[in-house]
């Protein structure tokens, strides 16, 4: 619009036109208000005319009176000064003053009166003024005077011709000023109606227009144009707006096929999400590696309409592809490509090449055995399995009839395949924790039957074998010393077995570390007879399921080792469950010289599993304890290290 506004010959333009009728307008008042301003000053000027003209006169008569009163006198400054002041006020009145104002009209009338007072002024009032002061004589003066006075009411007469020729002017410019005033008055009104009525003409009319139309628009009456009245800025929106009008009813005519392709391709789209939505879910669920290879293959040979499909799982070290699952398959083919080379089908040549497509086998190279064509199939369609950017194996749709995959049939099912992948690896990924957490178990479940089962056989050992030596020499003191040593042995044993099934058995019951805390404390303190007490403290969030079932792990290998080695009659624990975790066992038994423990290293395997185990908390691990003193072992699980329960 700015640039077709632009275009328009600067005399068609509405902004020149409201310019050109704003400018006129404006110098007709600024003229009628300066012609105004003029006669006022004029008038002004005239008054102040009148009234200088009008006080001639009373000093006309002052004069006399002074002329009068020094007879028989010396000359006087004051009638000299009167006749100075009566000269300067014709001077003004014959030149005029700007500054008061103080003019007379410039009629010629007025100029020849005027002329008139003035030499009547020199040569008679003047001369004979002056002719008084300069006589001697009293009675001479007195003549003197009286021709003055005799000459002086027609001066007066004079002033006044005068007076009334400037009032008659004054009158006429004050009615031409009323006259211009209520001109003005009128010129205001019909520029008023005029401006309105252009704005009408110019503005209003073609808004009002416009608005018509686009109220009848707005009803769907398409069929609505606007008359093109003028050649300005409203005749190119007009032109503007029939434009629009016009395209608006074409694209109107195409709008049910344009509305139809784009529900069908919003349904297409969404059925894509929620077919995406649905396969994400499932293979977030924790099924085996076969389960979620089946569940995905149903749900997108349904969603692409196929007749068959596979999922193979690549081995990358003898580089083979195995068929995991597979639907709408005879066995026959299922047998013979169950584990084939990557480079012997189409379904591997995916794994190295990306998609691979068949819109029609009969297409391809005749000389090659495709056994999917064989098995009765039309077209094939072949992506990759990827997990982390790694290539781990590849999935097959097989189709009777001809099929053409779109391109977003194509994103959907190669995200698909990475999700595939992805809950694959991750599968893996849990196997293999679960193996190594099992292994861990195992280790540590080693350590401690080398700690206490192992030793306790090693010494039954050394003591059979003394008390075979006894029989043979048939020595009964030495058998009956054995005997006992043999008892509490096989008892030590007995009890380190049952405190290690009781262990590897400990399980937490609704996550409650308190309740089971104490349990072990009361088990231990009736087994042993050893006096426990435990201490709970704060109020902070409950440790996560694995963090709290290591936590008790290290408490009953802390009281099994006091148990075997302390020989302790107290034992109190203590834990604070703040921001951050602690855990301290303290018992009065008979200590032990650290400097020789971390001699002696692996030796005492029940302080290196705690440590372990602290280790795969995450926390630090504190061992004190002099011989004599007892010991304190502590357990501290930093904030950061916490994992929410």
């Amino acid at each position: 619009m700015m640039n077709a506004s632009q275009s328009l010959p600067i005399g068609k333009r509405l902004t020149f036109r409201i310019l050109l009728t704003t400018l006129i307008g404006l110098a007709l008042t600024l003229a009628a208000i300066a012609y105004t301003l003029l006669l006022s000053w004029q008038l002004e000027g005239g008054g102040a005319a009148i009234n200088e003209a009008g006080s001639l006169r009373m000093r006309s008569y002052r004069l006399a009176i002074e002329l009068e009163q020094s007879i028989g006198k010396p000359a006087e400054s004051k009638v000299a000064q009167s006749l100075a002041e009566y000269d300067r006020t014709l001077a003004d009145l014959q030149a005029g003053d700007a500054k008061r104002p103080l003019f007379l009209p410039v009629t010629a009338n007025i100029r020849k009166q005027m002329r008139e007072v003035q030499k009547d002024w020199q040569q008679h009032i003047r001369v004979g003024a002056q002719n008084v002061m300069q006589e001697t004589d009293p009675v001479r003066q007195q003549a003197v005077l009286a021709q003055y006075v005799q000459k002086l009411p027609d001066f007066v007469e004079s002033i006044n011709q005068l007076v009334s020729l400037v009032e008659v002017e004054l009158a006429e410019k004050t009615t031409w000023l009323r006259l211009c005033q209520t001109a003005l008055i009128f010129m205001s009104l019909a520029a008023s109606v005029a401006l309105l009525y252009l704005l009408y003409l110019w503005i209003v009319g073609p808004v009002t227009r416009m608005q018509a139309g686009i109220a009848r628009m707005s009803k769907d009456d398409l069929s609505v144009r606007l008359p093109i009245e003028t050649e300005d800025e409203f005749g190119v929106l007009a032109q503007a707006f029939n434009q629009m009008a016009d395209r608006v009813q074409t694209v109107h005519r195409t709008l049910e096929d344009r509305v139809s392709e784009k529900t069908a391709k919003l349904q297409a789209q969404n059925h894509e999400i929620s077919t995406l939505y649905e396969t994400a879910g499932f293979l977030a669920r924790p099924n085996a590696i076969e389960e979620l290879c089946r569940g995905f293959l149903q749900r997108i040979m349904l969603r692409i309409h196929a007749d068959g499909g596979t999922v193979r799982i690549l081995d990358n070290k003898s580089d083979h592809l195995h068929i995991t699952v597979h639907e709408g398959i005879s066995e026959q083919m299922i047998e013979e490509e169950h584990c084939i080379k990557t480079h012997d089908c189409l379904c591997g040549a995916a794994t190295h090449s990306g998609i691979v497509l068949v819109r029609d086998f009969r297409q391809l190279n005749q000389q090659r055995r495709y056994r999917c064509q064989e098995e009765g199939f039309f077209s094939l369609a072949v992506f990759q399995i990827l997990a982390r950017e790694q290539v781990i194996g590849s999935f097959s749709l097989h189709f009777a009839n001809e099929r053409v995959i779109s391109g977003e049939e194509r994103r959907l099912l190669e995200t698909l395949g990475k999700n595939l992948g992805s809950a694959i690896e991750n599968q893996r990924l849990i196997a293999k924790e679960k193996e190594f957490a099992v292994s861990q178990e195992r280790n540590l479940l080693a350590q401690g039957l080398h700690d206490s089962i192992a030793q306790g056989l090693n010494f039954l050992n050394l003591q059979v074998q003394m008390l075979e030596d006894s029989l043979r020499r048939n020595d009964v003191e030495e058998i009956k010393d054995i005997a006992p040593l043999l008892r509490a042995g096989v008892e030590e044993s007995y009890e380190d077995v049952r405190e290690l099934l009781l262990n590897f058995r400990t399980r937490l019951q609704d996550s409650n570390l308190e309740s089971e805390m104490r349990n072990v404390v009361n088990k231990f303190q009736r087994q042993t007879g050893v006096h426990g007490e435990i201490q709970l403290a704060g109020s902070g969030a409950p440790l996560a399921p694995e963090q709290q079932l290591q936590v008790l792990f290290i408490l009953q290998e802390a009281l099994s080792n006091v148990r075997k080695h302390a020989h302790a009659s107290n034992v109190k624990v203590v834990v604070a469950n703040e921001r951050d975790f602690s855990l301290t066992v303290t018992d009065d038994g008979a200590g032990f010289n650290l400097d020789r423990v971390h001699e002696k290293g692996d030796a005492h395997v029940g302080l290196r599993i705690m440590r372990e185990r602290a280790e795969r908390l995450s926390a630090s691990f504190g061992i004190q304890s002099q011989p004599g003193a007892g010991t304190t072992i502590t357990l501290q699980l930093a904030r950061q290290e916490r994992l929410v329960a």
